[in-house]
């Protein structure tokens, strides 16, 4: 068929010129349908089930090292204000008590140290996403690949989260004791008890830094893979644009 189309196209120009009182309208019928024929020919190739699980997996590979990476950064966390950990939500009175009385230094002290715990603790992620990603079936790949735009964030963080959970509690604990964060808190909490009537607060710190680092990853990863969706310039590899652009088509 695709030998038919300059032949085709070179009969339109001739029919034009020769025969002027040729209706423009069956002329412009004739050439949508040449089109139409020129769109089918340049299709991609569906790609094949394995295709469509290398793909996938080159993207979630991807995704989940450049979030990774990027929060492992110094401010990876601390300066990014979309993930920013704040002061545990129990404590926010703390926080305020303590600002009101100028001891706004031993607060900011606080959320810088959560923060590089956080950041200092984040690459623990990176096997367990490897693993989850390796695990993956075909069902699972159709599911994510012509699934919601946070398909892959989504399978992610129900494959690896209660992991993640175990995971991190170490490496956040030693975290915290190694930026300081431990004891800041407990400075913290010792110069807040000392205030008349205050309510006694009871923080788990390194459960706290842990479900907010996790949040924040996920936050992370869901952007990674909405602008793979979104933006084919990213689809950095012909395996992931032969994919991508079949998901897009799938979804017209």
């Amino acid at each position: 068929m695709k030998s038919l189309i300059l032949p085709i196209y070179l009969g339109l120009l001739f029919v034009s010129i020769l025969l002027p009182g040729v209706a423009t309208a069956q002329l412009n019928k004739l050439k949508k349908a040449v089109d139409a024929v020129i769109i089918s020919s340049k299709s991609i190739d569906n790609p094949s089930p394995t295709e469509m699980a290398m793909g996938l997996k080159e993207a979630l590979e991807k995704g989940t090292n450049l979030s990774v990476d990027r929060l492992n950064l110094e401010n990876g966390f601390l300066g990014n204000p979309a993930i920013k950990l704040p002061f545990p939500e129990e404590a926010l009175q703390v926080e305020r008590s303590l600002r009101k009385i100028g001891l706004g230094n031993l607060c900011d002290q606080l959320i810088n140290s959560i923060n590089r715990a956080a950041e200092d603790a984040v690459k623990e992620a990176r096997p367990l996403f490897t693993q989850a990603i390796k695990e993956m079936t075909f069902k699972d790949v159709q599911g994510i690949l012509l699934g919601t735009e946070r398909a892959a964030t989504d399978y992610l963080q129900l494959s690896t989260s209660a992991g993640l959970k175990v995971k991190f509690a170490p490496p956040i604990q030693a975290s915290l004791q190694k930026v300081g964060a431990t004891a800041h808190w407990e400075t913290v909490m010792s110069r807040y008890n000392k205030i008349p009537l205050v309510k006694p607060v009871d923080t788990d710190l390194t459960a706290y830094v842990t479900d907010k680092a996790l949040q924040g990853l996920f936050m992370e990863i869901a952007k990674e893979e909405l602008a793979l969706r979104k933006n084919s310039t990213l689809r950095s590899s012909p395996l992931l644009q032969k994919v991508f652009a079949f998901a897009d088509a799938q979804k017209k």
